[in-house]
């Protein structure tokens, strides 16, 4: 893919902006004196930006870091300031770093005309201007002006499927290059996309439904096997005519459910072949797998386990009018021994999104014990695992798994749009 990574002679001793992903989850706090603190709860993602940033500060760049933060819907939501990324620079990856409380304007020119070699200052969100998503040409222009950036780089690939101000406007203006990070996203995905080793599964769960169904009608080309969960799973049930009393499927849920019934119907004469050892043949599998039994309780917020009820989707569960006050909120013990199984056939496998609401530990057997299986994958099997995006990685980090994937991404949406086949405006602005 024709990006290009800065060499030494494009940064040193100029003024360079970043484009970084410090979309970080954030503690709360309240302070003896009753004021309310934020502090990072996961530096994954400023993590993967340091090795442009300490290359840039090694050449004597002086250096721009911008970002956002949550949604703020263009208005300035403290809970939302960029200001705890600054302390967390500082006191946790000793860096230099100026904070300025806006991304534009009189104060922004002054610290950034104040920036000595290797100095950092990092502005404040970039939501709360509503230019940014809106993707307004004088928007980059005046960020632009008002740090007087000479180069710029993007090195937030998990930000480059939004057409927005500071990941599509600002390469217009200066010259662009590649992050580190993000270029090494690229190579690795372009990998599976190019030549990924088969079986290839995805497995695919979470809650931003809107967001992956359309994903899945181009995975569902892809790879030889799609193993949905967690919300997701919920609009395939339903569209497959299986009850799902009151589960989430989104906020679109009618639209989710039509696209999903779309997609089964696309490759309801679609059979993948998977060895069965025992038996010494193959089992015809549809190519998106929904699960066999799940775990539904009234709410997700549920406490004792009394509350849990496990459900057989294979018995009596035809759709109706009649709506049961349940929620599916976990795979069930079946589905789990169906996924792991189907897993140990994978040579490569993408795990985007957990299989239940994980955060409750009573639904959080699913998510864990995939998670589990695929890395024993990579370790015991050889196979390459791929995972991505901000709950996938909670749930990996919760069961200390980080180092037994291949590869583990900061992206969730990117990557998933990436792997379908779509082009991310951010890298098609790079690659011009």
């Amino acid at each position: 893919m024709l990006i290009h990574t800065p060499k030494v002679l494009d940064v040193q001793d100029k003024k360079v902006i970043v484009r970084v992903d410090f979309n970080v989850p954030l503690k709360k706090r309240i302070n003896a004196a009753g004021i309310t603190k934020f502090s990072v709860a996961d530096d994954q993602r400023i993590r993967s930006a340091l090795e442009t940033i300490l290359f840039l500060k090694e050449h004597g760049a002086k250096i721009i870091l911008m970002s956002h933060l949550g949604r703020p819907d263009g208005k300035i939501v403290p809970e939302f300031s960029l200001e705890p990324i600054a302390f967390y620079l500082r006191q946790n990856m000793g860096l230099s770093v100026e904070f300025a409380n806006n991304c534009i304007g009189e104060e922004v020119t002054t610290k950034a005309s104040a920036l000595q070699k290797g100095e950092i200052l990092l502005l404040e969100n970039l939501r709360y201007h509503s230019e940014e998503e809106n993707n307004d040409h004088d928007f980059a222009k005046e960020i632009i002006k008002d740090t007087g950036a000479e180069v710029y780089i993007n090195e937030a690939f998990s930000a480059s499927h939004r057409a927005h101000a500071s990941i599509v406007g600002l390469n217009k203006l200066i010259p662009s290059f590649a992050g580190f990070d993000l270029a090494a996203e690229i190579k690795i995905l372009s990998k599976i996309l190019e030549k990924a080793h088969r079986p290839f599964v995805v497995v695919l769960g979470g809650a931003k439904i809107d967001d992956k169904v359309s994903a899945v009608k181009n995975l569902s080309k892809l790879a030889d096997l799609v193993l949905v969960g967690g919300g997701i799973a919920n609009a395939f049930l339903k569209a497959s005519g299986i009850e799902v009393h009151k589960s989430f499927m989104g906020k679109n849920a009618e639209t989710n459910v039509a696209i999903a019934k779309e997609i089964l119907d696309a490759h309801q004469t679609e059979r993948t072949m998977i060895d069965i050892e025992q038996a010494g043949k193959g089992l015809p599998l549809p190519k998106v797998v929904v699960p066999i039994d799940v775990l539904a309780a009234k709410n997700q917020d549920v406490k004792n386990e009394k509350e849990v009820i496990h459900l057989e989707l294979l018995k009596n569960v035809k759709d109706s009018d009649e709506d049961l006050d349940l929620q599916y909120l976990d795979i069930g013990k079946e589905t789990i021994a169906l996924y792991k199984y189907l897993l140990s056939k994978a040579k490569t496998i993408f795990f985007n999104g957990p299989m239940g609401v994980f955060e409750n530990p009573l639904f959080a057997k699913g998510s864990r014990d995939l998670a589990k299986n695929i890395a024993n994958n990579t370790t015991d099997f050889g196979a390459t695992t791929v995972c991505g995006g901000g709950e996938t990685n909670a749930v990996i980090n919760a069961c200390g798994l980080r180092d037994r994937f291949t590869h583990v991404s900061t992206a969730g949406g990117a990557a998933l749009e990436f792997l379908g086949g779509e082009k991310l405006p951010g890298i098609e602005a790079l690659k011009k």
